[in-house]
């Protein structure tokens, strides 16, 4: 059983690097700007072939829908990367905060995971408090 856990903690690692670096890949400028040549060079390719106006308008959305899959991810890893400089600041400049935090997007998922198990914990602690100063 514990060497079951080792292989999918493994795993786990392993599939973690391989999302962040396809992340960073697919919101790159230079990624969008090779994938748009591809389109470009696709669209020139079948622009003197016999086809009927359906796969024409086909090619134009599957152009269009491939180049936004690069747009959207750019989009989401600039603001990804901005709200957590903004939370990391707010965590830091907080002096009774917990430092744990900081930086979590750079944590695995059991990492993430545990640190949310005890902000539950602390939650319902929190929960119970209020709830004995509300009946005093």
């Amino acid at each position: 059983m514990n060497k079951l856990k080792d292989i999918y903690g493994f795993t786990e690692k392993i599939f973690e690097r391989l999302v962040s670096l396809a992340t960073s890949i697919l919101g790159n400028s230079i990624t969008f700007i090779l994938a748009l040549c591809l389109v470009l060079f696709w669209w020139a390719n079948n622009l003197f072939t016999t086809r009927d106006v359906h796969q024409i308008i086909g090619d134009i959305i599957f152009g269009t829908t491939f180049l936004s899959l690069f747009i959207i991810q750019k989009s989401f890893n600039r603001f990804s990367g901005s709200i957590n400089l903004k939370i990391n600041e707010l965590v830091s400049s907080h002096e009774p905060a917990n430092n744990s935090v900081i930086n979590a997007e750079e944590k695995t998922e059991r990492e993430i995971t545990e640190l949310s198990k005890e902000y539950a914990e602390l939650a319902e602690q929190v929960k119970g408090l209020e709830e004995e100063n509300d009946k005093n």
